[in-house]
C-alpha cells in the first residue's frame, strides 16, 4: 500500500513505457511517406515556459532515431548528473498531428525528473546538457520512443512519429515537513496491547487538498537520524480523514522494512531528520501521497494520516 505508484511522480516515462510494452500494437499510421516533413520542420512551437505550449502542425512529421533540439534556451544552471528538475511535459502524435498528453491539462501536475536516473531515452535526451528554464523538443519514431508496439495508451501507433516537449521549469527543492503541535494532528487510539489501532479526527478540520506536509514527534528516540536515503524498519497505521478504520497497518503483523525512496514521498521527506526510536504522526497531502489516483480504500485526492514507530534505519 505504501509503495510509490508508477505514475507521474518522480518519473513519468516508466508509466507510459509499461503500458505500451504490454499492450497490443496497432500497425496503422505511418512515417517517411512522400510529402512528410522532417522532424521540427513539421511543426511550429510557441508560448512561454511554464504555460501550455502552442503547437501548430504544418504537416505529417517524419522521425526515426531520437533527437533533441532546444526550442528555448534557459538562463539557469546547467543540469548535472543527479540533479532533479521540475518539468512540464507535452506529447504529440506526429502522424495524426494531435496532442496525446500534457501535464498542463486540468488535473495535471508538474513532474520531477532526475538527470542520469533510469529514464527512457526520449526523456533522458531532453535533460542532458540543458539549462533550467529551457524548452526542449524531442522527436522520434514511436518505436524508438516507446517500443515496438508504440503506445496504444496514448493512441500512438507503432509506425507513427512522436513529438515530446519538455519545459525545465525549476530546480527541484525537496519539501520540508512543518513541525506542528499535537493539537493540529489526529489523536491516537490504543488497543488492549498498547499498540495504535486507529486515529481520532474529532475536532480536527478537514484537510485542504493543497495542504502542507505536517509532522508531530510524539516521542523522540535516541537512535541514529533517518535520512532520505535510509532503509528503515517501522510499524505504522494509516487512515484518511474521517474514516472509521485504517486502510493499512503493521502493528498486528510484521514491521515494514524498505528504502524510504521506494515509499510515498510524504514518508521520504516527513521522516527525514527523525531519530530511530521515535513515534511520529504525519499528515501527507495528496501530491506527496497517491495524488488523484484512488488506491483500494483510499479515495482519490486523499490526505494520508500516519502514526509510525521507527524501529531501525541503515
Amino acid at each position: 500500500m505504501l509503495r510509490r505508484l508508477r505514475r507521474p511522480a518522480l518519473v513519468l516515462v516508466p508509466v507510459l513505457l509499461a503500458a505500451s510494452l504490454t499492450a497490443c500494437g496497432d500497425d496503422e499510421g505511418g512515417s517517411g511517406a512522400a510529402g512528410d516533413l522532417e522532424r521540427l520542420d513539421a511543426v511550429e512551437v510557441t508560448g512561454d515556459i511554464g504555460e501550455q505550449p502552442k503547437v501548430e502542425w504544418k504537416g505529417v512529421m517524419d522521425a526515426g532515431d531520437i533527437e533533441a533540439d532546444t526550442v528555448v534556451e534557459g538562463d539557469g544552471e546547467e543540469l548535472a548528473d543527479g540533479d532533479k528538475v521540475v518539468t512540464h511535459i507535452w506529447i504529440g502524435n506526429g502522424y495524426t498531428k494531435t496532442k496525446a498528453y500534457s501535464t498542463y491539462d486540468d488535473g495535471g501536475q508538474p513532474q520531477t525528473l532526475e538527470v542520469g536516473s533510469d529514464l527512457a531515452p526520449i526523456f533522458a535526451e531532453a535533460l542532458e546538457g540543458q539549462t533550467i528554464g529551457s524548452r526542449v523538443a524531442v522527436t522520434a519514431s514511436a518505436e524508438e520512443a516507446f517500443g515496438e508496439v508504440g503506445n496504444p495508451q496514448l493512441n500512438i501507433a507503432n509506425q507513427d512519429s512522436v513529438l515530446v516537449l519538455v519545459d525545465l521549469v525549476e530546480e527541484f527543492e525537496p519539501p520540508a515537513p512543518k513541525d506542528v503541535p499535537a493539537s493540529q494532528m489526529p489523536g491516537i487510539v490504543f488497543g488492549p496491547k498498547g499498540d495504535p489501532v486507529r486515529l481520532r479526527f474529532k475536532g480536527l478540520p478537514k484537510p485542504e487538498a493543497d495542504g502542507e506536509l505536517l509532522r508531530h514527534v510524539v516521542r523522540e528516540g535516541k537512535g541514529k537520524t533517518v535520512t532520505e536515503d535510509s532503509t528503515i524498519k517501522a510499524d505504522y497505521l494509516g487512515m484518511t480523514y474521517g474514516a472509521g478504520k485504517p486502510f493499512d497497518e503493521s502493528f498486528s503483523k510484521q514491521p515494514l522494512e524498505s528504502p524510504l525512496q521506494g515509499l510515498v514521498p510524504g514518508w521520504t521527506y516527513g521522516l527525514s531528520g527523525v531519530k530511530v526510536g521515535s513515534r511520529v504522526l504525519l499528515s501527507i497531502p495528496p501530491d506527496l501521497g497517491y495524488g488523484d489516483q484512488a488506491q483500494g480504500e483510499i479515495p482519490a485526492g486523499s490526505t494520508l494520516y500516519f502514526v509510525l514507530d521507527i524501529i531501525s534505519a541503515k
